[in-house]
């Protein structure tokens, strides 16, 4: 059983006509593997639910915290707000902005939507969690950012912001939960505090296996925010989310991650961006490919060149020698879920592998620990690695388990 969520064909055209982009959810049937098969039932996300929590925002000023990705029913969650008299005062943006089409890790300015003219508070340039003057006034915060359920995913970092500065502030916050597309299951090395970074913030692992909205609970239940504090929280459930089905989502969570399959394959492929290992930003098919112009003996290559979403890809303009796995059906990949495998054989064929991993000690960050580099390093399989993972993530299943909604 899919749950069918189309997605649109060109990014650009989502971000110009972001406004009417539609968002409507329809449900198709079609054989998965190893996959509860069961009777179709409809999904909606959080903020489609709008007879749940349109009453908590009339009357008040609400700061939104949104993205490409907010939508209702054929238009942006804040146009909805807005034609239903509800009192939007500014928005706040994470990577790749309000709009969605900045590159990843740009550093984005505050700036005026163009269509309504509200302030845009940038989470993504000189600051990344809102002081006491952009809450000032605001009498609620409703988050409604669409996650694919990877620790390294910044968004995640950016709600834990937000709810550390509502908390501080006294500001109750509405989290609209969104179905995640790799929510079916848990994986990799947990985060190591000595790591923490804005790309992995909290003690869980790569994939764990959770909507924004339970991680949101988890927050605050683990009290991971500074001083241990709580954010006055009300989550948005979905309708209908199974875990265990393939969900299509509407609209590209980044501008990198443009179909199904880049999606399913970011967990297992984005570690490589530690490395000097090309993901194919640059390309028309971004986390779908791997290579490196210094590869030899492979019947796939690809050249990288300047893209939306991929300004200054790396080696641009280079002739990339690599992997293809455009090849692997989407049901496969929900069953097969995280791949150490494509890590170890990037790692293998690098013909100077002193100089595979980058000197920045990103892929640490994104790993969580120098374990995992270690251990490839010294030449352990993919199943002595996992191995080691075991016992981490069978003490985070007992605190995941404590906050699953669905």
């Amino acid at each position: 059983m899919l749950f069918n969520f189309s997605f649109q064909t060109a990014w650009l055209a989502v971000a110009l006509l972001f406004s009417t982009t539609s968002c409507s959810k329809k449900n198709t049937t079609a054989p998965t593997a190893n996959i509860a098969d069961t009777a179709a039932t409809a999904l909606k996300s959080g903020a489609e639910r709008t007879e749940l929590y349109f009453h908590l925002l009339a009357g008040k000023k609400i700061a939104l915290v949104a993205n490409a990705t907010s939508v209702v029913a054929n238009r942006h969650l804040l146009d909805t707000l807005l034609a239903a008299n509800i009192e939007v005062k500014k928005i706040f943006a994470p990577e790749h902005g309000f709009r969605g089409d900045g590159d990843a890790g740009e550093k984005l300015n505050d700036s005026k939507d163009p269509l309504t003219g509200l302030p845009i508070i940038s989470l993504h340039g000189n600051k990344k969690k809102p002081d006491s003057a952009d809450l000032s006034g605001i009498e609620l915060v409703v988050f409604d950012i669409q996650d694919v359920g990877v620790r390294f995913f910044t968004y995640l970092s950016t709600l834990h912001y937000v709810m550390e500065a509502c908390a501080e502030q006294h500001i109750p916050m509405i989290v609209l939960d969104c179905p995640n597309p790799n929510g079916h299951y848990v994986a990799g090395p947990i985060l190591q505090p000595k790591f923490r970074s804005f790309v992995g913030l909290h003690p869980v692992p790569m994939v764990y296996g959770m909507t924004i909205g339970e991680y949101a609970t988890m927050i605050n239940g683990e009290g991971w925010l500074a001083q241990k504090a709580k954010c006055n929280l009300q989550v948005i459930d979905c309708q209908g989310y199974d875990r265990k089905k393939i969900v299509h989502l509407p609209i590209r969570p980044s501008p990198n991650l443009q179909n199904d399959r880049a999606i399913l394959l970011y967990p297992s492929l984005c570690l490589l961006e530690g490395t000097q290992m090309s993901v194919g930003r640059g390309t028309d098919f971004p986390f779908q490919v791997f290579g490196h112009f210094e590869l030899q003996n492979t019947d796939f290559s690809f050249t990288p060149t300047p893209h939306a979403g991929a300004k200054e890809p790396l080696w641009s303009g280079k002739l990339c020698r690599g992997f293809d796995l455009r090849n692997i059906s989407e049901q496969q990949l929900k069953t097969e879920e995280f791949q150490l495998s494509y890590l170890l054989q990037a790692y293998q064929n690098f013909p100077d592998r002193k100089n595979f991993f980058l000197k920045n000690n990103f892929f640490d960050k994104l790993a969580g620990s120098d374990v995992l580099r270690q251990q490839i390093q010294s030449g352990k399989s993919a199943a002595e690695i996992e191995a080691t993972w075991q016992p981490s993530l069978q003490a985070f299943q007992k605190i995941r388990k404590k906050y699953l909604r669905y």
